[in-house]
């Protein structure tokens, strides 16, 4: 708890909301965990137990490690607190290994890592701009985004039942942003450069940083219009930037170049003999395309136009599947998607260094970079939606526009994970914890942006109403029909297809906004 001294004095409803949510994440230690638990077991015994020439070789357990060199040495130094609760757990060979301590000790060091993510809120919240405060303290936006972001529910049930360590990363990517958004540019590209080697995923809003840095700070000038002066390009700040990220890439895979393991290292990060999707689809665009091979596939056997005998039998009947093969649509490569993902990436960043809108632009950019890749990744996982939903949060408190994309894109993003959670105990405690986010998200930026027009048309309003009778259906239909045995992936596949459209649409109407929205220049000229 010492923690969460960098936040007590004039600060002390920082310090209760961190402190309340704390005490919810002690009261979630019993509850499942996935495999995800023993992944990050065998990573401290494979940390602790072998030299650093073989942990990327180690394969005694199908989870071998695949996330780059600073989280490797993250459970190493890990490894040696935990070798005070439960020696066994860092036995290579003790697979599947489980006991009180174990549990205890993982758990623990995910809550205390959060520390981390706490004080990154704190600064985020020091960036908001306060015009809009309200007389009473619940109204003002630095409260409703330190709830937003302390209290997410995507965060808690991933990080503190699912079980991964998404807090403390998170917290070096919003405290990154934080010193962006204080002109603190090197601090910011550090901890970015940092990020990247402590989990790869993030790569996924390099672009972003790469080019809003280049823009803001590497040229010191603008126009009166906006557009870039040329002759204000600071040579120096590009060594500097590069020197910041080539020593912190060197510190990260130099041991493993001077071993000879890059390539191996490389290997175990971007696996693409992976499929298309994960094992349940992400509710990207993939999914829909997916979605609409098997009814095409179904139609085409109806009438009769397509042959029976050539159609993969995983395509129709095991549902949700790694290696998943398109019967009617062409078959997607992974070059494919990186060419999707690129095209969709390109306009944001087109505005980002055309269209000016400074910190808050780049901000902008980043969770579509973040959502692009989500939605046309390879391989994509759910939880990556999260990139997206956490620095969203900033941006709802600002404008009524942006807080109506984030209630759809929260709503449908979190949804998606409830997969995640599948045992009977959770299901109670994810239903509770999602409605009281959910109704606490809309009814306080409803009252922030009181004076202005309604956040959600009709439409959308229907789409997310839609979502409680998806759930009844889901959880508490479905299970007693004759379809349970013969097609179990359909709530699985409804899931991911009800919640693809509301992300779908949430991020085309982020980018609807950011195309549309005039440059800082012009703006200050109206």
């Amino acid at each position: 708890m010492a923690g969460f001294g960098i936040v007590t004095g004039a600060d002390n409803w920082f310090s209760a909301l961190a402190l309340g949510v704390t005490l919810l994440k002690c009261l979630l230690i019993p509850t499942y965990h996935s495999t995800d638990f023993e992944v990050h077991r065998n990573w401290l015994a494979i940390t602790h137990s072998l030299p650093i020439s073989q942990w990327y070789y180690e394969a005694t357990s199908e989870w071998t490690l695949d996330y780059p060199p600073f989280f490797a040495w993250f459970e190493y130094v890990l490894s040696h607190v935990a070798k005070y609760f439960d020696p066994e757990m860092l036995n290579v060979h003790n697979l599947n290994y489980s006991s009180s301590r174990t549990l205890l000790f993982q758990r623990f060091s995910v809550i205390f890592t959060d520390v981390l993510f706490v004080y990154a809120v704190h600064e985020c919240c020091k960036c908001i701009d306060g015009k809009k405060a309200g007389k009473e303290l619940t109204e003002k936006p630095k409260f409703i985004l330190s709830v937003l972001l302390l209290w997410n529910f995507g965060l808690l049930i991933v990080d503190h039942i699912h079980f991964q360590y998404n807090g403390f990363l998170f917290g070096l990517m919003l405290l990154s942003i934080a010193r962006l958004f204080q002109k603190r540019h090197m601090e910011g590209a550090f901890l970015f450069a940092v990020l990247l080697h402590f989990k790869h995923i993030y790569l996924y809003v390099a672009p972003a940083y790469g080019v809003y840095l280049l823009r803001s700070y590497c040229f010191t000038a603008n126009k009166p219009d906006g557009s870039i002066r040329w002759n204000s390009f600071n040579f120096i700040r590009v060594i500097s930037l590069g020197l910041v990220v080539f020593l912190v890439s060197a510190l990260s895979l130099g041991p493993f170049l001077a071993l000879n393991q890059l390539p191996q290292v490389f290997s175990r990060l971007f696996p693409f003999k992976r499929g298309l999707c994960h094992a349940y689809w992400a509710p990207n665009f993939w999914a829909l395309y997916n979605a609409l091979d098997k009814v095409l596939s179904v139609i085409g056997l109806k009438w009769k136009l397509l042959d029976p005998g050539k159609i993969p039998k995983a395509s129709m009947t095991s549902g949700l599947v790694q290696q998943f093969q398109h019967t009617v649509l062409p078959s997607v490569t992974p070059l494919a998607t990186l060419i999707c993902t690129l095209i969709a990436i390109l306009p944001s960043i087109f505005c980002l260094w055309f269209k000016p809108q400074g910190a808050r632009g780049f901000l902008r950019c980043l969770i579509l970079c973040a959502l692009s890749s989500f939605m046309f990744g390879w391989h994509v996982h759910e939880k990556a939606i999260l990139l997206a939903i956490l620095p969203m949060s900033l941006l709802s408190v600002g404008k009524a526009g942006d807080a109506s994309i984030f209630l759809i894109l929260t709503t449908t993003g979190h949804y998606s994970l409830f997969p995640l959670l599948f045992t009977a105990p959770e299901l109670p405690i994810k239903i509770l914890l999602m409605l009281l986010f959910t109704i606490y998200s809309i009814s306080s930026l409803k009252t922030l942006f009181r004076k202005e027009k309604p956040l959600f048309n009709w439409m959308e309003t229907f789409y997310l109403l839609g979502l409680g009778p998806l759930e009844v259906c889901c959880e508490f239909v479905f299970p007693f029909t004759s379809w349970k045995l013969k097609y179990p992936f359909i709530p699985l596949l409804l899931t991911s297809v009800y919640c693809a459209v509301g992300i779908t649409y949430a991020w085309f109407k982020l980018y609807v906004s950011v195309l549309t929205d005039p440059p800082v220049g012009k703006t200050k000229k109206q």
